[in-house]
């Protein structure tokens, strides 16, 4: 180790496959979070958008919650707050947090896609004989979707990095993994650098995959 520099970047390679237990449970969280908030914030922005002014007031009601308060703080209300009604074990409460978190700021991204599309393109399908919810899930929602990717693509960066949050209810994902490690070995510096290589690593996987998804639905416009 030099003298100059207290910490020993040889052990990285060395230590670094030791997290991947830990990257593969980030991920899990991740995944069950990201749909729990999809299926959530679509709900969430028909209930806004509907004309039903107690449906609509609930969803607002709702995003105003969630977007008004900390990820944590909501983590910890499902998880210690929530005791005294039902007992969530670690991993479902930060899976919960999660999804409830996400679905508040899916549900505007969703919102504004929606409203994005030409009134003229639910008023030509009316007129065909649709229903408002046919012209919904075969006009409107296929052409809000992918309008939604490049947004939709941020927010699931931001929640596979909000997933680390998890590690302050003992969740044994990356972050915790990497402080426990620092803890045994007297390497802080060293182990918290591998977690944010992995954290980098699997962002970067991300941000290709949505950036893949976003050219190929750019290509099937124009087929």
């Amino acid at each position: 180790m030099s003298n100059i520099i207290p910490w020993d970047f040889s052990v990285i390679p060395e230590k670094f496959l030791l997290f991947r237990d830990a990257a593969l449970l980030t991920l899990e969280i991740t995944t069950l979070g990201i749909v729990t908030g999809l299926i959530l914030g679509l709900i969430v922005a028909l209930g806004k958008l509907s004309q039903h002014k107690i449906t609509s007031k609930i969803a607002s009601a709702y995003i105003f919650i969630i977007r008004g308060t900390p990820l944590l703080l909501q983590l910890f209300i499902i998880y210690y707050g929530l005791t005294s009604i039902v007992t969530i074990p670690p991993f479902p409460s930060a899976i919960i947090a999660l999804g409830v978190h996400n679905g508040a700021y899916i549900g505007e991204i969703f919102r504004g896609a929606i409203q994005s599309i030409h009134y003229g393109q639910m008023e030509a399908a009316r007129s065909l004989g649709m229903t408002h919810r046919k012209s919904m899930r075969r006009i409107i929602l296929p052409q809000a979707f992918k309008r939604a990717v490049p947004p939709l693509g941020n927010q699931f960066i931001i929640a596979l990095k909000d997933s680390s949050l998890a590690s302050t209810i003992a969740v044994p994902e990356l972050l915790l993994r990497g402080r426990q490690m620092g803890s045994s070995t007297f390497m802080y510096m060293e182990m918290l650098i591998i977690v944010a290589l992995w954290y980098l690593i699997m962002t970067s996987v991300l941000s290709y995959g949505v950036h893949r998804l976003e050219q190929r639905l750019k290509v099937s416009d124009h087929d």
